[in-house]
């Protein structure tokens, strides 16, 4: 039960903290996309069922707030978290280096959905432009916050998963 409000308090207050305060932050009207953050570090932590769920949950989010089609962003969000979710067994906790390189990869691989379903479908093909002005520096910039935000997301989740324990052995 206490992970469940974990997850929906980090999903609510990463889209909160992207909509809001990281759109004053912008950097060349790019923000960094702290809802991958969040999906890819439980999916790291976790698994690939609760990195399904939680992206799916996170993507919805984006659906009701930002989305056209409803459905689009819960589905690119739960691919997202089901596939790094795989990463679990080889994923060491103290290790930052593959977070952080799959943190990206999940925000590249957003883009390009993003590019496929938004702009393509528009009849804008030049995907070097969107490479190159939207994808690239936001992986970077999604990169350099995901340093603390994942930090911050495996301290909490091992806190949940030492408590869990003692209260079920007592």
């Amino acid at each position: 039960m206490k992970r469940t409000i974990f997850y929906a308090v980090s999903i609510l207050a990463a889209f909160l903290l992207q909509s809001t305060i990281f759109s004053y932050l912008a950097l060349a009207d790019i923000v960094p996309n702290l809802l991958i953050i969040v999906t890819a570090s439980i999916a790291l932590i976790r698994g690939r069922s609760e990195g399904c769920v939680v992206g799916f949950f996170s993507g919805l989010l984006m659906d009701i707030a930002f989305g056209y089609y409803l459905g689009m962003y819960a589905l690119c969000y739960m691919v997202i978290g089901y596939l790094l979710g795989y990463f679990n067994q080889i994923y060491y906790e103290e290790d930052i280096t593959l977070p952080l390189i799959l943190i990206g990869f999940a925000d590249f691989l957003y883009g390009i959905f993003m590019y496929l379903l938004r702009f393509m479908t528009r009849g804008r093909f030049d995907i070097l432009f969107y490479l190159r002005r939207i994808i690239l520096p936001e992986i970077v910039y999604t990169v350099i916050v995901s340093i603390v935000v994942y930090r911050l997301m495996l301290f909490i989740c091992k806190k949940l998963d030492k408590k869990g324990s003692e209260e079920f052995i007592a």
